[in-house]
């Protein structure tokens, strides 16, 4: 299989935000009044060229990303707090598959780590593809209630209708898992904390796994430090996919590759597994 880790852009985010302290929603507050910004991250995608079909994992942020938003109240301080750079539309997931050669219209699925803003910024771009969502995930983006928890479910295309994941096929590590191959080498785990119903996307390859993390972590180091974001309300669950993560990782060579790490594509290229001091099983 061919990978392809696409940028559409970059955010800086505040200190705060990508490590978070303290106990939520005190964590968020002290996120998104934090003056102090990382340098550029990225904001990958990624393209799978499977002989099933096209698989892309998120879809980035649109042009128009920095936009005001005044509803909810606190929209401005998060955008305050985690501003994009985008160069105009060419910069979107459509454009940047097509200078890789690929054509957005040939896609067969696109999978949503989460419905975050600078994940589901590039919907339009696929006309023809099956969107796979997180059940859980959708059901907390919708309506009034999704918008006040930070979704910007008034954005998407009206016939954005995504499949719903129900993991319900067994894992050993995982809280079930859902195949999205018939192969069965590229399958969906639940990691839920960053967002409710955040999942991540593992491509097994001969001798080991990638792990394409989403917002699980911002980095790779943060997740073995098993380090809080800080914007995750759940912090039991976000603990409890870092250590099923680690531990997947312990018993599989592992590519770890979340969306916000400049290295991640080095690790990708060529396929740098997690080197785990800590042998013992994460899990009870």
């Amino acid at each position: 299989m061919k990978i392809h880790a696409i940028t559409t852009g970059t955010v800086r985010i505040t200190q705060n935000w990508r490590v978070g302290h303290g106990a939520y929603p005190l964590r968020l507050m002290r996120t998104l009044t934090d003056r102090r910004l990382t340098e550029p991250l990225p904001i990958w995608c990624y393209a799978i060229e499977h002989p099933e079909g096209l698989i892309v994992i998120d879809t980035g942020i649109p042009a128009n990303a920095n936009d005001p938003i005044l509803f909810p109240p606190h929209m401005p301080l998060v955008q305050r707090a985690a501003p994009f750079q985008i160069n105009g539309e060419s910069d979107e997931i459509g454009p940047q598959l097509r200078a890789n050669g690929l054509s957005p219209a040939d896609v067969r699925w696109v999978v949503l780590t989460h419905l975050h803003q600078d994940h589901e910024g590039g919907l339009r771009h696929f006309p023809k593809a099956e969107f796979l969502v997180s059940r859980t995930e959708w059901n907390a983006a919708q309506g009034l209630k999704g918008r006040l928890a930070g979704y910007l479910n008034f954005r998407w295309p009206k016939n954005f209708k995504p499949m719903l994941v129900d993991f319900d096929k067994p894992d050993n590590l995982f809280q079930g898992r859902y195949n999205v191959t018939r192969a069965g080498d590229v399958y969906l785990v639940p990691t839920p904390g960053h967002s409710p119903g955040h999942l991540s996307v593992v491509v097994e390859e001969e001798n080991h796994a990638l792990f394409f993390a989403g917002d699980a972590s911002y980095s790779q180091d943060l997740l073995i430090a098993d380090a809080l974001d800080g914007v995750g309300s759940d912090a039991r669950q976000q603990h409890d996919s870092h250590r099923r993560i680690l531990d997947f990782a312990r018993q599989t060579p592992t590519v770890y590759l979340p969306s916000h790490e400049w290295e991640a594509k080095q690790r990708l290229n060529q396929r740098e597994v997690i080197t785990l001091l800590d042998k013992v099983s994460f899990l009870p």
